[in-house]
């Protein structure tokens, strides 16, 4: 099975507002066109679907992934309004892929840059690891792991201790894919059982790109808009990320 992570668009009402380094509705629908042709089974969206928080933003971003011969689902960030984007399209909290499961986590904190899953999501998200043995895979939007920019992690996940504690007991659990840090990125946390670890993957945005390592927060004015590709089998998993030129 083939899916495609798509992450922070960050679109507008206006269809021509400009982004600090780009057009971002032209730049997700060069990156949908880019995705459609490796023919996913399954578009995962990683949240900021949205910059200004309006209707109409999420509009164009369902005329964009309505372009896609798969399912789609989507999850907000913490530029999301959670009930335009509920009203445009359901938010789902997991997917029965068959060998596989997906489960989806709200990790929006209404008002705030950072984020956390919750102690009940964390009580839920425990339950269901422990109910079903199949090979899973997380989706979130922001990283359970610090990334290496001082500004970025500062705005992460903040309890990302009590999500370890949530998860690290189920090796069944396979990688995490997550947003809002606007560029690839892969790292590892080990699990309870010895020698297992689990490996987070973050995707370039389809708008801005920030630069990897940055103190203070920088735009990556040399890296393009991109996707991330995870190939589930039923041994394990495989990922890239794809680059689009515009």
């Amino acid at each position: 099975m083939r899916l495609v992570q798509i992450t922070d668009c960050h679109l507008h009402a206006d269809p021509l507002a400009r982004s600090r380094s780009g057009f971002p509705l032209r730049q997700l629908e060069a990156v949908v066109a880019h995705a459609r042709r490796q023919r996913p089974d399954l578009l995962l969206v990683s949240g900021d679907i949205s910059q200004d928080a309006t209707p109409a933003s999420y509009r164009h971003a369902l005329d964009a992934f309505a372009s896609f011969d798969c399912p789609w689902f989507w999850l907000p960030g913490n530029h999301d309004h959670r009930q335009h984007m509920a009203d445009a399209r359901a938010l789902l909290d997991q997917v029965d892929l068959g060998d596989w499961r997906l489960l989806l986590l709200d990790t929006q904190v209404a008002g705030q840059p950072h984020g956390e899953v919750g102690e009940d999501q964390c009580q839920w998200l425990s339950e269901q690891l422990a109910a079903d043995q199949r090979p899973t895979l997380i989706v979130m939007h922001h990283p359970p792991l610090a990334v290496g920019a001082d500004w970025m992690d500062a705005i992460g996940l903040h309890d990302r201790d009590a999500f370890w504690a949530a998860v690290t007991p189920h090796a069944h659990l396979r990688a995490v894919l997550c947003g809002h840090i606007h560029q690839a990125f892969a790292g590892r946390h080990a699990m309870q059982e010895e020698g297992a670890e689990v490996t987070v993957y973050g995707a370039p945005a389809t708008a801005d790109q920030f630069l990897p390592g940055a103190e203070t927060f920088t735009i990556d004015q040399a890296s393009r808009p991109g996707y991330r590709i995870v190939e589930l089998a039923h041994d394990g998993l495989s990922t890239w990320v794809e680059r689009v030129t515009l």
